[in-house]
């Protein structure tokens, strides 16, 4: 299967401000997710599609090619898969050859178990499903353990899901998305319809499962600095 890695990174950012190029550990954020997927054996070829040019330089750096974003894609309402489809059409017109799946990484998660890629890509492969995403099991904000305020004087405490589970461990397994991957089949990702957003995932969809601290997702000045005490962990163990 011939396989495209796109990372993507946009220099705006509402949440936490270029956040993408922030030091992490000693390196600009973007650089962790680029050395994940040069690291990856199932990756296949591996680019940037980004608008910001301090993002480009990063990755350049690392030997990794750039495709600048289309003013369309870079906007704050552009979503995952138009710019990931912008991106697969530039490198395709370059090779004239169509990619058979297309792995997409986000620039602002530092943190990702080594192996993450190779396994989406081995799932995507072996199992002929449609698009494979990482999760993790929910485990204290598991949605039967979630509370809704309400009532008739606006402030009770109601149950958000009807249930009498006390103990953690009699929870029935709910996993959340975390953002580490996404591995799609290129008709899949080119599947568009505005009625359903998620269409470019197809229908059989798969999960990859990883521990809840798998995956670093950096949204906030918090999740930057668990990131950065994680990474400098790594960093220690791997000296020592």
């Amino acid at each position: 299967m011939k396989t495209l890695t796109v990372i993507l990174a946009r220099a705006g950012s509402k949440g936490l401000v270029g956040k993408n190029s922030l030091t992490v550990a000693g390196r600009p954020m973007l650089a962790w997710t680029i050395e994940h997927a040069l690291g990856s054996r199932r990756a296949g070829r591996v680019v940037l599609s980004t608008d910001g040019e301090d993002l480009a330089a990063v990755a350049r750096s690392m030997g990794v090619e750039v495709v600048p974003r289309s003013l369309e894609t870079a906007s704050d309402s552009a979503t995952v898969d138009s710019a990931a489809r912008h991106a697969v059409l530039a490198i395709e017109a370059q090779i004239d050859e169509a990619y058979d799946a297309v792995v997409i990484l986000y620039g602002n998660i530092p943190v990702r178990p080594a192996d993450l890629t190779d396994r989406a890509v081995t799932k995507l492969v072996d199992t002929n499903c449609d698009s494979v995403q990482s999760v993790y099991p929910v485990e204290k904000m598991h949605p039967y353990w979630m509370k809704r305020v309400g009532g008739g004087t606006g402030d009770e405490l109601l149950m958000y899901e009807p249930n009498e589970v006390y103990r953690r461990q009699d929870l029935p397994p709910v996993y959340m998305l975390n953002g580490g991957i996404i591995a799609v089949t290129r008709k899949c990702l080119f599947t568009v319809d505005p009625d359903r957003p998620h269409a470019f995932l197809g229908k059989d969809r798969r999960a990859i499962v990883n521990e809840p601290d798998d995956v670093i997702d950096v949204d906030s000045r918090l999740d930057l600095r668990v990131a950065e005490a994680v990474l400098m962990e790594r960093l220690k163990s791997s000296v020592a």
